[in-house]
């Protein structure tokens, strides 16, 4: 895997901000994906608690060339993932995976030593 295309690290998560490698300002929700990470602001596909995180969340992580998606729920797990999202990562042969967010940060961090892995972080309820 290319040094340009890696994965950033996760470097702290508690509620409300994550602290990602190379980035000087924390993040409350974010998207991480190879090459690259940004705010991720829920307003742009309408994306709420329920019915969840959408299809149109993920399919950024994809055209970055993550091969591996970890999804985080949130801390309390309110943030649900539709079975719609779902079905459209195993058709398209991702690897998902879908943890509160201090596991996912965790296997985030783990992944991406070895995979082009991207991640949805939410770091509040």
């Amino acid at each position: 895997m290319e040094s340009s295309n890696r994965s950033q690290r996760i470097k702290h998560v508690s509620w409300g901000r994550l602290e990602v490698e190379g980035e000087a300002e924390p993040y409350k929700d974010a998207k991480l994906f190879p090459g690259g990470s940004r705010e991720w602001n829920w307003r742009e596909t309408q994306t709420s608690h329920r019915p969840g995180i959408q299809i149109a969340d993920v399919q950024e992580l994809l055209d970055h060339g993550a091969n591996v998606v970890v999804l985080s729920r949130g801390m309390a797990e309110c943030l649900h993932v539709p079975r719609e999202t779902l079905a459209f990562l195993k058709e398209r042969q991702i690897t998902v995976h879908v943890l509160p967010t201090k596991e996912a940060a965790a296997l985030y961090n783990k992944l991406a030593e070895t995979e082009p892995v991207a991640g949805l972080f939410h770091t509040t309820c």
